[in-house]
């Protein structure tokens, strides 16, 4: 049985009374591996290693600390197979998934925030009060915590620049999908990576994440996962005056207008609504389509969703493989037994698929108002609603009929319309013809339920940094 071990320090740890959890494989159900069920005390001991090093790490050089990143970026590409296996077992997800964008896009993070390191300027300010210029200055121990949908893609979305910025980490990676931040951990430790500036604390939530935030030495918690976790973790936090960055949950709308190349992009809208079996906060999973085209685009797409292929992870041929963990699996289909009691139709799927494993069937629903809640509450599976409009003021009041507020997709010829949907969707991102478009350099988050705070290129940086004006008398 292979065991997933702290990482503290540089090296392996063991859990404090050689406590561990199961990690199953989605695939089957099976217990494939054992990950450390971490404790206060572990925290504790993570948090004196990165304190240790703070003082040396942040006192490099800007372009010193790219290099490590970089050279953590070239040992990973170097083991990118083994990782995406390693994905793919844990989570569930297809191979081809794993291993051509996800386990890529993670390299793409350390090397973005390698170079951002050496560019991230400060500001200056003259002629109105004598010279005054900014500092931009590492908090100085910071956690992240990553979840289990995009395991080490988000996991390096956030170690990468608060390292880029002088802090030292202390992260926790979701204890149900712990293998390749483990990886990352051993790689960084056999390049030499310093000891400290990066640790590895596994464990669940109320154990481990409680800890990371009340911690009296965190500066700042990045957390990505659900909104009730999220919430949790602010009201931890701001008694104690913590930084927080909260990126949660989503209930996108996906709107499709009569003039727009809809039958061109079918597989696009399709791959947003069921990528990763829906358990991405982007995915489209509230599908509005303009009235006039909306029974040939329901039976163009349902007859779509049927044709994907919904098998074993391990198969480059499958497009969509099973839900992660038994708990997710009861709670889509908790929510599938709510949308039928609410009077949905299924057009397709609805079920579990007859399987070992925690299969769902790429199910779509129709029949369903934007008050009901399977339209307000996030299933995160692969569960999609369609609902008909009648003109431009009965789109934006669907697709604004949400408590969540993340992103949007519009496809749409007509730009200007688009355009003036997009200064009106309340969602902290729009998509304009495409899905899942993303440039490193943007700001990346979302409003209301869907978070608090910005991440991605400058915001990123921001804030892992505190601000330290100094003004000289001219």
């Amino acid at each position: 049985m292979q065991r997933y071990p702290h990482w503290i320090d540089g090296k392996p740890h063991p859990p404090t009374g050689d406590a561990w959890l199961d990690v199953h494989s989605p695939a089957n159900g099976e217990v494939i591996a054992q990950v450390a069920a971490g404790t206060a005390i572990d925290v504790d001991a993570a948090m004196q290693a990165a304190q240790r090093a703070f003082p040396a790490w942040s006192s490099l050089p800007n372009s010193q600390r790219a290099q490590w990143l970089e050279r953590l970026a070239d040992a990973l590409e170097d083991r990118l197979e083994e990782v995406a296996q390693a994905e793919s077992r844990d989570g569930g997800k297809p191979i081809t998934l794993a291993r051509d964008v996800e386990i890529p896009r993670a390299i793409a993070n350390l090397r973005f925030f390698a170079h951002a390191a050496t560019q991230f300027a400060s500001e200056s300010h003259h002629g109105e009060a004598g010279l005054n210029f900014t500092l931009r200055q590492p908090l100085g121990v910071v956690a992240t915590i990553s979840p289990w949908n995009l395991p080490l893609y988000l996991f390096t979305w956030k170690i990468a620049p608060a390292l880029a910025a002088g802090n030292c980490v202390v992260a926790k990676p979701s204890e149900v999908t712990p293998h390749s931040a483990t990886l990352l951990a051993e790689i960084a430790a056999g390049i030499g990576f310093p000891p400290g500036v990066f640790n590895l604390v596994h464990g669940a939530g109320p154990a481990v994440g409680e800890a990371l935030v009340t911690h009296a030495q965190t500066k700042a918690i990045s957390f990505t996962g659900s909104t009730t976790v999220g919430k949790r973790i602010a009201t931890l936090a701001a008694p104690l005056l913590k930084k927080v960055s909260l990126e949660l949950g989503g209930k996108n709308p996906s709107l499709v207008f009569a003039d727009s190349d809809w039958r061109d992009n079918l597989d696009t809208i399709v791959r947003s609504a069921f990528q990763n079996s829906g358990q991405i906060c982007l995915c489209g999973s509230r599908l509005l389509v303009e009235r006039s085209i909306h029974d040939e685009f329901r039976d163009a797409f349902v007859e779509r969703v049927k044709s994907l292929r919904v098998g074993d992870p391990a198969d480059p041929a499958t497009q969509m493989g099973p839900l992660v963990s038994q708990a997710h699996f009861d709670k889509v289909m908790r929510a599938l037994a709510a949308a039928r009691d609410e009077g949905a139709r299924v057009l397709c799927g609805g079920d579990a698929i007859d399987r070992p494993g925690w299969y769902v069937a790429p199910t779509v629903l129709e029949g369903l108002g934007p008050d009901t809640t399977t339209n307000r509450e996030e299933i995160f599976g692969p569960v999609v609603t369609l609902q008909a409009f009648d003109n431009d003021d009965h789109a934006l009041d669907l697709a604004n009929a949400s408590d969540y507020g993340l992103v949007a997709t519009l496809w749409d010829r007509d730009l200007s319309r688009a355009l003036r949907f997009a200064r009106e969707l309340r969602t902290g991102m729009v998509w304009i013809n495409t899905w899942l478009m993303r440039d490193l350099r943007t700001p990346f988050g979302g409003s209301n339920q869907s978070g608090l705070g910005r991440e991605g290129g400058a915001e990123a940086m921001r804030f892992f940094t505190e601000p330290r004006n100094i003004g000289i008398a001219t």
